[in-house]
């Protein structure tokens, strides 16, 4: 193992993070993925994370379901939050993301959200590829869908 490897996520992580209440819309919560080109953005409030909203989210849970863009985020949002600290190393995350098999780990310190990484930020600025590797190995397993027969 290298230093790198040893990194810590403070150093790693994407800091001014964009997040929504979870009184916003979904309307709102795409807008923002769709102005920052990303697929999930943290439900915060009073600066603690209180969920997640992905683009599957509301694709799954409000669209599919014949809900409105107006439908609030809590609403739809996942909030069995798995978070990292900023002094793990990116070791540490890569295998808590494994775990539970999630693509981007909210990074939280004394209650409130500083941070966050993603399976990209592990691979472009962990310098130990085979952290990101391992990781998406484990949470990219095949499901076995349903064959239409």
């Amino acid at each position: 193992m290298n230093n790198l490897t040893n990194q810590q996520l403070r150093a790693i992580m994407s800091n001014n993070v964009a997040s929504v209440s979870p009184q916003q819309s979904l309307k709102e919560a795409a807008a923002l993925m769709s102005q920052y080109n990303v697929g999930a953005i943290p439900v915060v409030e009073n600066g603690q994370v209180r969920g997640i909203i992905t683009d599957r989210d509301i694709t799954l849970r409000s669209t599919a379901q014949g809900l409105d863009g107006n439908t609030q985020v809590s609403q739809c949002m996942s909030s069995n939050i798995v978070a990292g600290n900023p002094n793990m190393s990116a070791q540490e995350a890569a295998q808590l993301m494994s775990q539970n098999q999630i693509r981007r780990l909210p990074v939280v310190e004394n209650n409130q959200m500083v941070g966050m990484v993603s399976l990209g930020d592990l691979a472009t600025k962990d310098g130990d590829p085979n952290n990101a590797g391992q990781a998406l190995s484990s949470i990219s397993t095949p499901s076995n869908p349903n064959a239409i027969q």
